[in-house]
């Protein structure tokens, strides 16, 4: 709680989550899904959009959060949270028009489960959206920043984030292999940052 409480300002809004929603589209009467919702940085969004949104998540104090924004928000009623991960969304299936997930691809337990998951719950025409920021790459602009705060034992900068980064070509395949269609799968730039982007369209 700690941890989230310091970052609360950046989880509560940022440019990549707007610009993955952005780029996802989501249209009034569409149901999407945000993998990983945390406190609803893109949940929020998406919802002004129109959109009945999904907010997966699986963290209980975030979830509650991310509850009590939803109760405030003039956008209320097209906003569900449900306590649920990448790999157990907890929505019904080939119901979503669109899913994504922001910065949380790395924390994914079951990658092949997560993958299977969104076979289940994509509906024809729907698209699938996952982005991981780089902060390894040097140009990231929180480059710096990112090893700060993750010192080593002799008080050095270290630039690893001591979590096993997912590659998003093997993803693009395993969709593929499931039928979808993968407009990209790799490394890309959003809004000028590095990032592992995973884009995808179920025909």
């Amino acid at each position: 709680m700690v941890r989230y409480a310091k970052h609360a300002r950046r989880l509560w809004s940022s440019e990549i989550n707007d610009a993955v929603v952005g780029r996802l589209a989501p249209k009034p009467g569409e149901t999407v899904v945000d993998i990983g919702a945390g406190v609803g940085a893109s949940t929020m969004v998406a919802a002004a959009a129109g959109a009945a949104v999904i907010a997966a998540e699986p963290t209980g104090y975030l979830r509650r959060v991310l509850t009590l924004r939803a109760r405030l928000s003039s956008e209320r009623d097209q906003i569900t949270v449900v306590d649920g991960s990448a790999e157990a969304t907890g929505v019904a299936d080939q119901s979503a028009n669109g899913a994504w997930a922001v910065n949380t691809m790395h924390h994914w337990v079951d990658v092949d489960a997560a993958l299977a998951e969104f076979d289940r719950i994509v509906a024809p025409g729907g698209r699938i959206l996952l982005v991981d920021e780089n902060f390894d790459d040097p140009t990231h602009p929180d480059y710096e920043r990112f090893a700060r705060s993750h010192q080593g034992d002799g008080g050095s900068a270290d630039h690893s984030h001591h979590f096993d980064m997912v590659d998003p070509a093997t993803i693009g395949e395993q969709l593929t292999n499931r039928g979808f269609t993968v407009q990209h799968a790799g490394a890309d730039t959003l809004i000028g940052r590095p990032v592992l982007l995973v884009e995808a369209t179920r025909p």
